[in-house]
């Protein structure tokens, strides 16, 4: 297991894997880097690194919580990156990952090659919002990982029709870790909700749109699920308005978030290194 120190003293985890152009790999808000396993093996001939951020997985929980923002977050990302001696990477980010790229296109954007944005935009659909804060921060109510898995599935069959058994008891892994006399607890610090909640009550929010449009000289592209609560279709027609190069990619029967390894999202993925290669 790899770790690195942040500069303000937390032991943050990472994975390098493979050789050759680095791709950099961010997940959801209260994920880790295993959202990325279902992607890893169309990604072979790439140089892929995954982060978990602080208070995630594998990483330090953040003694003060006020830390679990976009902009202290995407500091880790530059010194991860500091760390591996490496100038540029094409970075992709699902969800809170997708927003961190847009905060580093706007105060590091000499570092971004590409960007791929996985299910989410400048504008997060508030039926999305409500969903996350319903389960954010609460203990896991699953007395073991084939529950959990049971659950999400049932959960999903609308938005994830046809997912199978297998790929839901692998998702459940990824969140949850089994308590040593029984029940499961969260991959994550709970105390993430209050951060959520106390930057919801902090005043007037960013402007998201503001910080999307500092991409317009990067190659992007953006996935959606075709039935996601988070990245409305509306939304999505908008930024490709403002990006007009923006490779845009729905992949069908998915809600938020792909998976990344579905024939749409990998297309997209190819065409973004494509184009940067030229």
């Amino acid at each position: 297991m790899s770790h690195f120190t942040s500069s303000d003293g937390l032991s943050l985890y990472y994975e390098d894997e493979g050789a050759g152009r680095a791709v950099l790999c961010l997940a959801g808000l209260t994920r880790n880097a295993r959202d990325f396993d279902p992607l890893a093996p169309h990604l072979r001939d790439l140089r892929m690194l995954r982060l978990d951020y602080r208070g995630r997985g594998h990483s330090d929980h953040d003694p003060d919580f006020t830390n679990y923002n976009i902009l202290r977050e995407a500091q880790d990302v530059i010194e991860l990156l500091d760390h591996l001696g490496l100038e540029r990477v094409t970075l992709i980010g699902t969800s809170r990952g997708g927003l961190i790229a847009m905060a580093l296109a706007a105060c590091h954007a000499a570092r971004l090659e590409a960007v791929l944005l996985n299910d989410i935009g400048p504008e997060v659909a508030p039926g999305g919002l409500e969903r996350i804060m319903d389960y954010v921060g609460k203990p896991p109510p699953f007395e073991d990982l084939d529950a959990a898995a049971a659950a999400l599935e049932a959960a999903h069959r609308l938005d994830f029709p046809g997912v199978e058994r297998a790929r839901w008891r692998a998702q459940a892994e990824a969140m949850f870790a089994p308590r040593p006399h029984g029940g499961l607890a969260l991959r994550y610090d709970p105390r993430l909700r209050d951060a959520l909640v106390g930057q919801a009550g902090a005043g007037e929010a960013v402007d998201l749109w503001a910080l999307f449009d500092a991409l317009d000289a990067t190659p992007l592209a953006v996935v959606r699920g075709a039935n996601s609560d988070l990245l409305s279709a509306e939304t999505l027609a908008r930024m490709q308005a403002n990006h007009p190069a923006l490779i845009a990619a729905t992949v069908p029967d998915r809600g938020h978030v792909p998976f990344l390894d579905e024939p749409q999202a990998l297309a997209a993925l190819r065409e973004l290194l494509e184009t940067c290669a030229k």
